[in-house]
């Protein structure tokens, strides 16, 4: 290198500019109004996202089913499409495919979330279209007995395989019986058989109604009138609610700290759902630190978990970790599969591992957490649809996305002991245990673990 070539570069150290740490990300500013009939409205413009996606969020919380038709909802979702006043399930189908429309409907505990994504140019056929499907619905006698058979074939499957086995069995085990939450959101074989065409208008009229509910727009918005597109489309729809209940925790089994052993000979892998209470998101302290617990524990390939059971012992391909709220209430859930002949073993260390964690984090892993949810967040509601999918699913909570933005802001005050502090608050050592797999090779091993009374059922 010459002695000009030196100076040079030296000089161009010199010029380079410092890089500061990134500004704390807010969640993009929303816009809201009201329709008069009761319809909340709230826009996202997110310049350059020209597919629109909008996210339509009525709450309808799963106890209004009737207890021996219980999921009506789901099949009500499923057919909202399937012909409406104006329109058969084939002419339906053929609108919505002529202009790139994707529509679907889905249900959770909390209420029903219809789904839209549609070309800019077409925003207000995908609306009209979203209009009928919502409010005019005429759940033809056999579309419902397709989807009836449909939901039917899905229960076998889901005893068929065990992680969905494991996750049906669980809610079973740690909810009270009477508790809507205990049974499966979908329906069981004893309910889905019996609901009929006339069943689903009656709770579509009682309960799919726009006061109360929220209908959310992001995208591109630019040269949009988004409130007069939407009022011409959904302005004449009405309704309300007939109960509007304040939501409660459900309550847990007397006996829900156990282990429950599905047995399945010959499975050459076991499958582990292991849950205790945890807060939902108005916990006192703030919801960051649960996050960042469900990192540092369970969700990610270098948590505790999975340094142990996956890279140490190889039992593994991942163990999966975390708080999850409901509306009221919530859970600690860790899930997982291991192989077969590890499963004592591996439960005992999970459990261990997991009882242990009341005894502290690390800073280094806690500031992993931190940065983890905090500098992803921007990547992670980088598109139309991941923010509607947001501000809808935290509409039925009673919430809007300031609660991300103040979430994430939160996280700065995140440090080891608040996480400690958090963990222990819930996680107490009362677990609820749900294995899938091979009884009579293991079940008195894990009774040997002395964790507790272990309940052997086919699965």
């Amino acid at each position: 290198m010459t002695q000009q070539q030196g100076e040079t570069q030296q000089q161009s150290e010199l010029e380079r500019p410092e890089v500061s740490p990134p500004e704390p990300w807010s969640f993009p500013e929303a816009q809201r109004s009201v329709l008069p009939n009761g319809l909340n409205v709230v826009s996202y413009d997110i310049p350059g996202q020209y597919v629109i996606s909008v996210r339509l969020a009525v709450p309808m919380p799963l106890d209004r089913e009737p207890r021996d038709r219980e999921g009506i909802a789901t099949i009500m979702a499923r057919t909202l499409d399937e012909g409406t006043a104006r329109h058969t399930a084939e002419e339906f189908a053929e609108l919505l495919e002529r202009k790139g429309i994707a529509l679907g409907a889905g249900v959770s505990e909390s209420g029903l979330v219809v789904d839209l994504d549609v070309s800019k140019r077409h925003l207000s056929e995908a609306l009209d279209l979203l209009s009928q499907a919502v409010r005019e619905p005429t759940f033809p006698a056999n579309e419902v007995s397709r989807h009836v058979k449909t939901r039917l074939a899905e229960i076998d499957q889901e005893r068929a395989v065990p992680g969905p086995r494991a996750a049906m069995e669980f809610i079973a085990t740690y909810f009270d019986a009477d508790e809507r939450a205990s049974r499966p959101t979908a329906g069981s074989k004893a309910t889905v058989p019996a609901i009929t065409p006339q069943d689903l208008v009656a709770f579509h009229a009682a309960n799919v109604v726009p006061s109360g509910a929220t209908l959310v727009v992001a995208g591109d918005l630019s040269d949009l009138d988004v409130v007069s597109e939407i009022e011409g489309a959904l302005g004449a729809w009405s309704g309300a609610a007939a109960d509007v209940v304040e939501p409660r925790q459900a309550a847990c089994a007397v006996d829900a700290a156990r282990i429950v052993f599905l047995d399945r000979p010959g499975s050459v892998q076991t499958e582990l759902y292991i849950g205790c209470p945890g807060p939902d998101r108005s916990v006192e302290g703030g919801w960051a630190a649960y996050q960042v617990l469900g990192f540092v524990v369970g969700g990610s390939p270098g948590a505790r978990l999975d340094a142990v059971l996956r890279e140490e012992k190889g039992f593994t391909y991942g163990i999966r970790s975390g708080f999850r709220p409901r509306r009221r209430g919530g859970m600690f859930l860790t899930s997982g599969s291991v192989r077969a002949d590890s499963t004592v073993e591996a439960l005992g260390l999970l459990l261990d591992i997991l009882d242990k964690a009341r005894d502290g984090f690390t800073d280094e892993e806690t500031q992993a957490g931190v940065d983890f949810i905090g500098k992803t967040a921007p990547g992670r509601f980088a598109t139309a649809d991941t923010v509607a999918e947001e501000a809808a699913g935290l509409a039925l909570e009673g919430l809007t996305t300031a609660f991300t933005t103040a979430n994430l802001l939160a996280l700065a005050d995140v440090d080891a002991a608040s996480l400690t502090t958090s963990y222990d608050r819930y996680v107490s050592g009362e677990w609820t245990v749900v294995i899938v797999g091979d009884a009579s090779l293991y079940a008195e091993g894990v009774r040997e673990l002395g964790r507790g009374e272990v309940t052997v059922l086919p699965a």
